[in-house]
Parts: structure tokens; sequence; C-alpha cells
């Protein structure tokens, strides 16, 4: 019998953990039941009830597993870090809040049997605020605009993944994993299903400006070198521009030598633009190097604070 593991990353979502296992599980003795399953929670160091209750879980059932991070890693490094801890044919990566439906996972293992390796689930429709769904949709179609490889729009790493790219996955050994990217870049022909994007019901977001903000730049820097090459073309244009106003305005005044006054305010607004545009770039240069640092460095994804479950063994 196949085996399918379903992993749940959580961040202080004590409201709907019990949901979601309710969910997970009754979808399994419903509509999967010829397959069994592992449910894997993987915390990231959650400061409500989120650890009792999954605790709780993993005491009264043996599929429920979990490990708990001895500190907050980051969204993408804790997510990417549970994929590679799943022990099944298959790994799904579903998210607590359930704004991604569950109630699609037997489509996904019904597209997985048809013989794809990976099976996404895409966004064409949304509840959550127009204005973050706005924010996300142009960010997806910048990234892809700049980005090198084909960029997988209105996808956040929900969908099915066969054992095999697991592998790949754990043959990467990045730091700063990227799994929308990888997903495109390295992954092998996948099935895409649409769905449309619940609102949150239960209990409130993490996702901060900052926190997406953090996300938004991975994703920037690790798949695209066209803001650094803007850098370089912009120099050289704005040198060109330069070289040409000052050899326009030496002759003018040469010309016109007691007449002509080279006005502060039109040197100043120079000075003031060059600089903005040096910051705008350094800045990105500065994002870029903290990415090379921190893959250098090769630091763990993630330190565990202990294990669930995982000593059962399956009959």
């Amino acid at each position: 019998m196949k085996i399918i593991t379903v992993v749940i990353p959580t961040y202080n979502e004590e409201d709907n953990i019990p949901r979601i296992y309710e969910n997970i599980t009754q979808i399994f003795k419903e509509q999967l039941t010829e397959y069994q399953y592992e449910m894997l929670f993987i915390d990231n160091y959650s400061q409500d009830g989120s650890r009792r209750i999954i605790t709780e879980l993993c005491e009264k059932d043996r599929n429920v597993k979990a490990i708990f991070n001895v500190k907050n890693f980051g969204f993408n490094r804790s997510v990417f870090y549970g994929l590679l801890q799943g022990t099944g044919d298959c790994t799904v990566l579903v998210f607590a809040d359930m704004q991604d439906p569950p109630e699609i996972i037997p489509e996904f293992v019904r597209q997985w049997e048809l013989g794809y390796k990976i099976v996404i689930g895409v966004k064409n429709k949304s509840l959550e605020n127009p204005v973050v769904y706005l924010g996300r949709k142009l960010y997806y179609k910048l990234v892809k605009w700049i980005s090198e490889i084909d960029h997988i729009e209105q996808f956040d790493g929900f969908g099915l993944y066969d054992k095999s790219f697991i592998k790949v996955l754990k043959q990467l050994h990045d730091p700063m994993p990227y799994l929308r990217g990888i997903v495109a870049e390295l992954g092998y022909q996948r099935k895409d299903i649409y769905y449309r994007q619940n609102k949150r019901k239960y209990g409130k977001t993490s996702f901060n400006f900052f926190r997406l903000y953090d996300v938004a730049m991975l994703g920037i820097t690790s798949y695209s070198k066209v803001v650094m090459r803007l850098a370089t073309i912009a120099g050289f244009i704005m040198s060109g521009i330069s070289f040409i106003i000052g050899c326009y305005t030496l002759v003018v005044k040469l010309i016109h030598w007691d007449s002509f006054q080279v006005g502060m305010a039109a040197v100043s607004v120079g000075i003031f633009f060059l600089g903005s545009v040096l910051l705008f770039f350094v800045g990105f240069l500065g994002e870029y190097i903290l990415g090379i640092n921190t893959r250098v460095m090769n630091r763990p994804l993630v330190i565990e604070e202990r294990r669930l479950n995982f000593e059962v063994e399956r009959e």
C-alpha cells in the first residue's frame, strides 16, 4: 500500500490545527482509503497553544508526526525542511490556514497516479483582500518578466511532490531555498490544478510587510540577474548623458562667459537624482550579497528541538 506524507507548516495556528487535522483525516478515510498516510506538522516556534495541540494529536493518533523547531527560522526554510522529512511515496504540502483547500488533494493524487511527478495548485481566483491579491499578481508578473526561468504565477507551494523530486530537493543543500523557483527550474513535467483561494476564517496571518518583502527579495535575487544588469546599463547611459550635458555647459559658458551662469538648482537636482539611483541599486546589490553570504556559510535549514512519533513503525 502506498504511503502519502502530508506536510503542514504551522506558526501560531492553534485555531486551525484541529480543523485541518479533522479535514485531512476525513479525506483519507472517505476518498483515499486505499492509501496509508502520515500527517507531519512542522512548527516554527509558535508562541500560542499550537505545540500543545499538536502534541495531543500525536498522543492520540499514531499517523500524526511533529517536528518542533528550536526557534523561528523563517517561513521558506521551515517549509522546505518539512518537505525533506517525509517518508511517503509522495509528499503533499498544505498550509494550516486552509486558504488553499485540502479538498483538492484527491485530485492531486489522481493526477500523480496518472504519471505526473509534480501536481501543484494554482490560484485563478481569490477571496483575500483585493489589494493584497493585486499586489501578489503584480509581483508574480514582475518576477516572471525578469526571471531566467519560467516562473509559476499564483503558486505558493501547495501541491503534491513525488519522492523522486523530494530526492532532488535533498541534494540541493541550499540554506535559502525558494521552493516556487526550484519547482519551476528543476521540477519534472507537472500538472497544474486551478482553484479558488479561500479567505482565512480563523486566526491571524503572521505575514506582515517585512515577511512578504523577505520572500519577494528571495525570489528576485535567486532567479534574476536583470536588476544588477540594469544598474550597469543605467550607469552607462547616465554617464553618457552627464558627459553630453557637461560638454554643452562648457561650450555655452565659453561663448557667453559674462552672461551665462550655471544654476545651483540644476546641479542640486542632478546630484540628488544620481544619489537616489545609486542608493536604489546599492540596496539591491546588498540583497544579492546577503544571499551569497548566507549560502556560503551553509548553515542548516533549521535546528530541531524535538520530534514526536518518528519512532513509530508501520505494520
